[in-house]
């Protein structure tokens, strides 16, 4: 999979490309190399790419935690998108892989930046996707009705 990645990319003109075996290694080449996109696997020895995701975002020693991260993975259900969202990953991709799919998130992850989030149960890209002005609400959460915004 990572020879058809690599393929792809450079067909796009992109060159300066490091490839990890591991979600591990994965991690060592970030602490030495300041990537501009990552794309990760889901399912990868030693770190899965949910875990790589959340060391990479949340990890106080992290050396990258705001670089746009794509994860590729043939299990779509429902739980495993959830679950990749909410580790912080930007885009996700299902498998089999296509051209304009990767360019498709790569683009998405270029021209389509989104507010960064940090509090206590989550680290990453701003889950909304649109931003809607004119929404007079209701507002959803339990603390909203305590202040009084509901």
């Amino acid at each position: 999979m990572r020879v058809i990645v690599c393929t792809m990319l450079r067909a796009m003109g992109i060159t300066n490309i490091r490839e990890a075996s591991d979600g591990a290694e994965a991690l060592e080449i970030v602490r030495d190399w300041r990537p501009d996109v990552i794309i990760v696997d889901l399912v990868m020895e030693t770190i899965d790419g949910i875990e790589f995701t959340r060391l990479l975002r949340t990890g106080t020693d992290s050396p990258h935690p705001y670089v746009p991260i794509i994860m590729m993975t043939g299990h779509t259900d429902r739980s495993k998108v959830i679950a990749a969202r909410d580790a912080g990953v930007n885009e996700f991709v299902a498998k089999p892989l296509t051209a304009q799919g990767l360019i498709s998130r790569m683009k998405s992850v270029i021209e389509n930046e989104r507010a960064w989030v940090k509090c206590s149960t989550y680290t990453g890209p701003d889950r909304r996707r649109r931003k809607n002005a004119a929404y007079p609400g209701p507002y959803r959460r339990a603390s909203d009705k305590a202040e009084g915004k509901a």
